[in-house]
């Protein structure tokens, strides 16, 4: 499709919103605001889309450890420039960058490369996936650098992180999880359980630890709930006799206590599961995420995840060493895709990667939706949400095509 205008500042065409498709919408903006959003009504000419084209909120992605051969845990400060950039052209306009387990002092310095990233603009904040994991649950995680909370070690990465961490997965049933979670909370750190080996009661337990102490500190920022990572991955499987975490976060993440993440990639979830997730807890608590490596936009081959090498094959990241399932090779759109073709519905498939995370993040009032004076990021997707262009900050980052 040739641009009639250029670089267009408003388009023509289906928009998808929180409440469901407007077919005759118009999206505009001027610099970095978007100052229209709705069912056209003439007025000034905007860029006709083809027929069937989405335009959909700039996706929010709360878990990926990078893309396009940068690791976020490892990598200098280019090769994390270099991995948002490629996953902002991907559809995620805004994204926590997560670490991986690795000693301490190497999560500090890994913490201080990102803080300088978030400053930037290029993040949203830091996500850190350990190192207060389950060993039984450590998935691609070296169960050698996976250790159990202490104020001192917990206050050590809050403070590596300048302000700038903003979630932290950690393992409930491990001795300390209650310290920890006051520290994060103090600090305004969202916890999210996950990699954990917690019995039902368990997880119980830490939730209505979690929203005690949110509750009695405002959590100032943020939602004022918790998530659950990549939830089914690193958690004990359901059995009738001993039904463990997920059952239990599905129950209280449908009475908005929590959101819980989902890779919907057809490689970390079967689709009926995704089904299930989606029926049980409601689109309104489900957080599509990537889980993306630095595997992510390149092709199949070998890559860094922290420390470890990871191989990826038929799209699918594993640990090269043992063949365990080794975060994600895909983007954000990809598992959106991969959630509507499991049979979730757009609109709810596509609020689970943007109005969700958004209010998580506390930044519903500034992406998430499109809505005048929201941030001007939008992604322009075919019928068959493939990707179109990608506006960020009011600035064509992949050019509109046809």
């Amino acid at each position: 499709m040739a641009l009639s205008s250029g670089t267009p500042t408003a388009l023509s065409g289906r928009l998808v919103t929180g409440e469901g498709i407007i077919d005759d919408g118009i999206l505009r903006w001027n610099g970095s605001r978007i100052t229209e959003a709705g069912p056209a009504r003439g007025g000034a000419p905007a860029e006709q889309l083809p027929e069937g084209y989405l335009v959909l909120p700039g996706l929010i992605d709360l878990h990926c450890h990078g893309a396009d051969g940068g690791d976020f845990t490892s990598g200098s400060d280019a090769d994390i420039a270099g991995a948002a950039a490629h996953l902002h052209r991907s559809g995620s306009t805004t994204l926590l960058a997560s670490t991986c387990a690795a000693p301490l002092e190497d999560l500090e310095a890994a913490f201080g490369r990102l803080a300088v990233a978030a400053e930037a603009g290029l993040i949203a904040g830091i996500h850190a996936e350990g190192p207060f994991l389950s060993s039984t649950r450590n998935g691609a995680h070296d169960p050698a650098f996976l250790i159990a909370p202490t104020q001192e070690d917990v206050s050590r990465l809050v403070a590596a992180g300048g302000g700038h961490l903003v979630s932290m997965t950690y393992a409930p049933e491990l001795p300390g999880s209650d310290v920890l979670v006051f520290e994060l909370v103090m600090h305004g750190v969202i916890p999210s359980i996950g990699h954990t080996d917690a019995t039902t009661e368990e997880t119980s337990a830490a939730l209505d630890l979690i929203n005690e102490e949110l509750a009695a500190t405002g959590f100032a920022g943020f939602s004022g709930r918790p998530t659950a990572t990549h939830l089914f991955n690193a958690m004990p499987a359901i059995h009738h006799r001993s039904p463990g975490p997920v059952p239990l976060l599905l129950q209280r993440a449908r009475a908005g206590e929590l959101a819980v993440e989902l890779v919907a990639d057809n490689v970390h979830l079967h689709p009926e599961t995704v089904r299930m997730a989606f029926t049980i807890a409601g689109s309104e608590n489900i957080c599509l995420v990537s889980d993306s490596t630095a595997a992510a936009g390149r092709p199949s081959g070998t890559y860094r995840l922290g420390g470890a090498s990871i191989t990826v094959l038929d799209g699918a990241a594993v640990l090269t060493a043992s063949g365990a399932l080794a975060g994600g090779a895909g983007s954000l759109l990809d598992v959106v895709r991969g959630a509507v073709e499991a049979g979730v519905d757009v609109v709810d498939a596509v609020r689970a990667a943007t109005a969700v995370p958004a209010a998580v993040l506390g930044l519903g009032d500034e992406v998430g939706s499109l809505h005048p004076g929201l941030r001007a990021d939008a992604v322009v997707v075919s019928p068959a949400l493939e990707l179109k262009g990608v506006l960020r900050d009011g600035v064509w980052i992949r050019p509109l095509e046809g």
